[in-house]
């Protein structure tokens, strides 16, 4: 787990700033106007060494998110006192740690683990009113480094940008007027403006479904990921073509003493047959009257 954290690690750069893939990951559609800072991060049961590289994937998709960049953690430091670090997590020490630091939101959080994953509690809290103004806890992490990283992005934004949380799919068709439907609700007929690509969808499971007449339709369920576009290419196949022959061919296994062949050789079986039995019982035996050998 150790080895698959520090190539998370490798890999935030490349996150941070495009992905080595085919393009950048987009940024938010909405910088945040805020002032936040991230408190810290505590460990439960499991390394701290692992919690902190969680907390810079945090932190480093909270940077793009903002207008402002976050404060340092010397600058953190420096801003509040011995006491002030004795805060576990409490609305009212975090906001009073907001107001040195000079932010309008604080963010702190803990990272367990479960099995081979982790799971996140972070929390938001109002410098101002000292009240949580969003709490979260994540679906367990796990998985490669690029969904573990993706993962960490999509806590981010359901944490202070829940609104920008979505994702998109790209819908093609070799058919042209074939019925779209996501969910039960009329999309469009193929092929759909924008290149076929449906935006701002929830991210998860959705239904799809394609059809037109004389075809079977497309009934399959889709991902949508964050910030992702999700490519789906429907081949409708005609309803009334069967997949191999699409026939059934009789074959009639006739009784083999209905046959010609048979019939045929058991008529000649049966003449040669009958001569022999005649000629044998056709014979009349000499026999010599004196001595009774034959004649």
């Amino acid at each position: 787990m150790l080895r698959r954290l520090v190539l998370v690690a490798m890999l935030v750069g490349t996150t941070a700033t495009g992905r080595a893939q085919p393009g950048p990951d987009p940024g938010p559609e909405q910088a945040l106007s805020q002032k936040i800072a991230v408190w810290r991060f505590d460990a439960l049961g499991i390394e701290p060494e692992l919690v902190g590289r969680l907390e810079t994937l945090f932190k480093l998709e909270l940077e793009r998110l903002m207008k402002t960049p976050l404060p340092t953690r010397n600058e953190i430091n420096r801003a509040t006192t011995v006491a002030d670090r004795e805060c576990t997590g409490e609305d009212k020490c975090l906001a009073a740690i907001g107001k040195k630091v000079n932010v309008d939101v604080v963010v702190t959080g803990t990272v367990g683990s479960l099995g081979d994953s982790y799971i996140l509690n972070i929390k938001a809290v109002d410098t101002a009113t000292a009240k949580t103004l969003q709490k979260i806890q994540t679906d367990p992490l796990r998985g490669s480094p690029d969904d573990l990283i993706e993962s960490v992005r999509v806590a981010a934004y359901r944490l202070l940008a829940p609104a920008q949380l979505h994702g998109a799919l790209q819908i093609q068709s070799d058919l042209v007027g074939a019925a779209v439907e996501l969910d039960g609700k009329a999309v469009g007929k193929t092929p759909l403006p924008n290149l076929g690509v449906l935006s701002k969808l929830t991210l998860g499971k959705h239904k799809l479904e394609v059809s037109a007449p004389g075809y079977a339709p497309f009934e399959e369920e889709v991902d949508v990921r964050f910030q992702k576009v999700s490519q789906v290419v429907v081949r409708l196949i005609a309803s009334d073509v069967v997949l191999g022959t699409g026939k059934t061919t009789p074959v009639e296994r006739r009784p083999v003493y209905s046959r010609t062949w048979f019939i045929v050789t058991a008529i000649v079986t049966g003449v040669v047959v009958g001569g022999l039995i005649g000629a044998q019982t056709g014979k009349v035996k000499c026999i010599n009257g004196v001595d009774g050998s034959a004649c």
